[in-house]
């Protein structure tokens, strides 16, 4: 198989600006920040081995409002939205800087919609789940997207073509979410994926790989795996964001793939 560091490896693109990857993580369970898993390695193996970022915006399958927001504060904080776990989780933190300029950047730069700036959310545990293994360190400037839940696939699609400028800059867009995501139909004694699961999750790495973006988008026309896959799209739509980055150049890769408890795809898809 080839090295993750070929995968990741950043390119030049025009006048010698460094493009950053585009990211889409399935972060599954909160637990994997106290874990020591195949998902939780292989995120600390992508830090390691693509370019360090200047700053990470996140998509975040958890931060769902209505309209479109950006966090701007400079110390966010590490939110616990979650119920029902250790101690120990609760007591996790990522203390990561924000980044307010680049905030305000984005807010100025998107047309789509009307940015509006944050100072109350913070990082939710679709963000910090995942960074607390793939930058540990915690000195990367981290800010957030929400996600309009009151808008479509589509329209979601076209704003995430907006960022694409943020890549240049050294920004690493990180969607957060997962591919499939039944928690009704959770195999707790499982660790394999349904039939109709991994299906669907072999169907959408097929159409990735094929730049069928609009079949990805239109889900609901892909049967009735699709269906039990996605139930409610909050946690689909952040790989909407990350697949619309997609340059014509750029090649799709997968450094994780899976299906956790029957229903819960841990696949990751790299841009680059």
């Amino acid at each position: 198989m080839e090295s993750l560091r070929n995968w990741a490896k950043p390119f030049l693109e025009n006048n010698d600006k460094l493009i950053m990857p585009a990211l889409f993580v399935g972060h599954g369970n909160p637990m994997n920040a106290l874990s020591d898993n195949e998902y939780t390695r292989a995120w600390s193996k992508i830090g390691r081995e693509i370019e360090k970022p200047k700053a990470i915006l996140v998509v975040s399958a958890h931060w769902l409002t209505r309209g479109t927001y950006v966090t701007a504060m400079e110390k966010p904080r590490t939110i616990h939205d979650f119920g029902g776990f250790p101690r120990q989780l609760f007591e996790v933190e990522y203390p990561a800087p924000g980044s307010p300029e680049l905030a305000e950047e984005t807010r100025s730069q998107i047309k789509l919609a009307q940015i509006q700036l944050d100072h109350e959310w913070g990082l939710d545990h679709g963000t910090w789940s995942v960074l607390i293994k793939m930058f540990p360190n915690a000195d990367i400037p981290v800010f957030q997207l929400s996600i309009d839940f009151s808008k479509s696939l589509q329209w979601h699609y076209e704003l995430a073509k907006e960022l694409a400028f943020l890549r240049s800059k050294g920004v690493l867009i990180m969607g957060s979410g997962n591919i499939v995501h039944n928690l009704r139909l959770v195999d707790f004694h499982g660790k394999g994926g349904y039939d109709w699961a991994e299906d669907f999750d072999e169907s959408a790495k097929k159409l990735l790989l094929e730049n069928k973006h609009q079949e990805l988008i239109q889900f609901e026309k892909l049967g009735k795996e699709a269906l039990l896959s996605i139930p409610t799209t909050e946690h689909y739509i952040p790989l909407i964001y990350t697949m619309a980055l997609k340059n014509e150049n750029e090649q799709v890769s997968f450094p994780i793939e899976g299906l956790d408890l029957g229903s819960i795809s841990m696949r990751s898809v790299l841009f680059n």
